[in-house]
């Protein structure tokens, strides 16, 4: 069942895979397994956003939201090594595999917390490795390829979690296929988050858009 990754606990088999990946310029050994997000290759769409999100600060906390086996936390981490990055999600076997390819590759300040259905922190971690976030965790960048098919409303509720925890200055960048409605999310998430933040299309390839959320300083 493709779904099976929106889950906590998948059913299906654990059946690991190594593959190869290169990410934002870096070469890296990982391992997947059935049950998460995109098992069995790069996703598309995140290819596209490690392709065209601006580069990152040298130092920051950032956070990977949905992590998946975790492409977006290890290109955060190889590319800014002084960093803390934060790969969070509901999928207890998605961070597993983050945690054991962070490890694979050298990335020590990978870290992982897994979240509610509703896409708040768990305060009890039930995977190997994961730690549980300070009370009101706050990111200087927040990168995602957000779980569009779990439905818009508890996609609004994941985003609505997590944005508002960028700091002054800092910067979210999602990535978002057109016809699944990137368009309009763009003006809801300018609504939703009000005062103090600017939404934006920020870039557009392969049938997906890169949304950006600004903090002001």
């Amino acid at each position: 069942m493709s779904e099976q990754y929106f889950s906590a606990t998948p059913a299906s088999q654990d059946v690991r895979r190594t593959l190869h990946v290169t990410l934002r310029g870096f070469e890296a050994d990982v391992e997947t397994s059935n049950g998460v997000f995109s098992g069995s290759r790069l996703d598309l769409g995140t290819s596209v956003l490690l392709r065209h999100a601006p580069e990152l600060p040298e130092h920051g906390t950032f956070l990977d939201l949905g992590c998946g086996w975790g492409p977006v936390a290890l290109a955060m981490a190889m590319e800014s090594p002084e960093a803390d990055v934060w790969a969070v999600d509901v999928n207890e076997r998605a961070l597993e595999l983050t945690a054991g390819n962070a490890k694979r590759n050298g990335c020590d300040r990978i870290r992982i917390a897994q979240t509610d259905e509703q896409g708040a922190p768990l305060a009890e971690q039930h995977v190997s490795g994961a730690e549980p976030m300070p009370a009101e965790p706050k990111f200087d960048v927040i990168w995602s390829n957000p779980p569009i098919r779990i439905g818009k409303e508890a996609l609004h509720t994941l985003l609505m979690a997590w944005l508002p925890r960028l700091n002054a200055g800092g910067a979210a960048y999602l990535v978002v296929q057109r016809n699944l409605g990137a368009d309009s999310l763009i003006p809801w998430l300018a609504e939703a988050l009000g005062n103090g933040f600017a939404v934006s299309k920020y870039a557009s390839s392969k049938g997906f858009r890169i949304i950006e959320i600004l903090r002001e300083g």
